[in-house]
């Protein structure tokens, strides 16, 4: 009798972690998500998700855009459909990428499982082991993950308060010719950045575009947030200056509905194909029916009053936040100032760790996703995202105050000779 049946029959469990490809080795839920089931829990205040708040979002029209679609259409709506997206869809996206002064195609439109799945199929088709990818310093935690899963090396260029360094990212690259390590592409997110809510300007966004053009390395923008200005618009994208060189990432998930995972990769005719290839390979077909409602909605509401009611629902938020900040933390803390998107980026002395602090804030009734989640080389202990999207602003500055306390206990207890009075 073989050792596989002996096994089975003796009820002895297989080790299945001896098979793991290599780069299983990798995977790791991150900090966000292990936080969730804390989060979640009614008598916590979670600053820490970037679930979008869809109180603003009527539900009795999307009841209604549903019951339309599926009474009229239901047959296409529940059919299979095809691997690069629904045409109809892909002419809409058009119209709304045409709001940040985007000139597109139908036809180089592919339509994803939300824009992490165009993440993971860029990262699938463009990244070998070892090879290098260009982030920001911090970046998104589901980026680095994805980068993590296909065993890149990923670099952090430095940031400031109004985006990517141009000349910090000319020194990286020098850096890594220098050590002949090969640089597949720069990712970035230019709009009210996650995690740290600051949104790049135009004429940075230019020299960047300048720079990587120079040394033959394509950007990745990600713009899920690009729409939800709170003052003024955001710049153009940089896709809207350079055709060939970007590709562009969206998103229905901030400005309609998460739950519904649609997004969109916007290429270089060159590359079509073979993204439709490797999502073909993936999920076969993205959802005919989450799309055809996306499409129903795009075509018979007024999605650009939407988009305005969530930004004015975000903006009390932030407000909310940024005073609170200003009332109760300590003067030792700085923090960035977003106009728009989800998140502010807060900064403690250096001798914090949020890490650490984490479990001291859930006891005092308050979740937030430390630093070190946003960099893929452990950096970021001395930080913090605090997101506005979701609470109401009552539970915003309870949150804010209780994890003050929290900040304030951690700074005595270390002795730092901060100041902990207000600001």
């Amino acid at each position: 009798m073989s050792t596989s049946i002996r096994r089975h029959q003796t009820g002895d469990p297989q080790n299945l972690e001896e098979r793991f490809a290599t780069r299983a080795a990798g995977m790791q839920a991150s900090e966000i998500r292990s936080l969730f089931a804390v989060a979640s829990r009614p008598e916590i205040v979670s600053l820490a998700g970037g679930m979008p708040n869809l109180s603003a979002l009527p539900m009795q029209m999307m009841a209604s855009v549903v019951h339309d679609l599926i009474a009229t259409n239901g047959a296409e709506a529940l059919q299979y459909g095809s691997g690069q997206g629904h045409p109809k869809l892909r002419e809409q996206i058009c119209d709304v990428m045409a709001l940040e002064g985007i000139r597109a195609n139908p036809d180089d439109i592919i339509v994803t499982t939300g824009s992490q799945q165009a993440l993971d199929l860029i990262s699938r088709i463009f990244i070998d082991p070892g090879d290098v990818v260009l982030v920001e310093a911090p970046s998104y935690v589901g980026a680095l993950g994805t980068f993590r899963q296909y065993e890149a090396q990923v670099v952090h260029v430095t940031m400031d308060d109004q985006g990517l360094v141009p000349e910090a990212l000319r020194q990286a690259i020098i850096s890594l010719r220098a050590a002949r390590q090969k640089i597949k592409f720069l990712y970035l997110i230019p709009n009210y950045q996650n995690p740290t809510g600051v949104l790049l300007p135009a004429d940075r966004r230019s020299e960047i575009l300048e720079i990587c053009q120079g040394e033959r390395i394509f950007v990745v923008e990600d713009n899920p947030y690009g729409l939800l200005g709170f003052d003024k618009p955001s710049p153009n994208a940089m896709r809207a200056q350079d055709s060939e060189n970007v590709i562009y990432l969206g998103s229905f998930s901030k400005t309609i509905a998460a739950g519904l995972r649609v997004g969109w990769a916007l290429v270089p005719p060159s590359l079509k194909e073979k993204l439709v290839i490797a999502s073909e390979s993936s999920i076969l077909c993205p959802s005919n029916f989450t799309q055809l409602t996306i499409s129903s909605y795009l075509a018979d509401q007024p999605w650009r009053d939407q988009i305005a009611s969530f930004c004015e629902l975000y903006k009390v938020r932030r407000d909310a936040m940024l005073e609170s900040l200003q009332e109760h933390f300590p003067a030792s803390a700085t923090w960035t100032k977003p106009g728009g998107g989800f998140y502010v980026w807060v900064n403690l002395p250096p001798e914090i760790d949020t890490k650490l602090m984490v479990p001291k804030a859930i006891v005092a009734k308050v979740a937030y996703v430390p630093g070190t989640a946003f960099y893929a080389d452990g950096f970021g202990t001395w930080a913090m995202r605090l997101s506005y999207c979701h609470p109401t602003p009552e539970r915003i500055r309870e949150g804010v105050k209780a994890l003050s306390h929290v900040v304030k206990q951690e700074i005595e207890r270390r002795g730092s000779g901060y100041s902990i009075g207000n600001k």
